[in-house]
């Protein structure tokens, strides 16, 4: 049974830095795509970022230049670098790799 874990959520003021982790059994982070997604109360969830298998990165709109996606293929982890945080970024944060989810991690943001 594959599992994905995040860990590393929190509550941070606004302008403020988290780093989130997603690990797994076995090699599932370092063969496929993974994204995270989050999801804030009353909204969809919606995507974040993106790491292929090849290393090529995608961001949404709202945190360009503030979010960086990575992965240590040695820890088997993949990464979430949250810079210059802001209130609208509170939400339960995901990792998501081919059909296989994490349980989430809540970041709140306070203002």
């Amino acid at each position: 049974q594959v599992q994905l874990v995040e860990s590393g959520g929190g509550l941070v003021q606004a302008g403020g830095s988290l780093r989130l982790s997603c690990t797994a059994s076995g090699r599932i982070l370092m063969i496929n795509a993974v994204g995270w997604y989050r999801q804030a109360p009353g909204k969809q969830r919606e995507l974040v970022a993106i790491i292929t298998s090849g290393g090529s990165t995608n961001y949404a709109d709202s945190v360009k230049g503030r979010f960086t996606i990575s992965r240590d293929n040695v820890k088997n982890t993949v990464y979430l670098q949250m810079n210059s945080l802001k209130p609208e970024d509170t939400a339960v944060y995901y990792c998501n790799s081919k059909a296989w989810w994490g349980q989430g991690t809540q970041v709140i943001v306070s203002s």
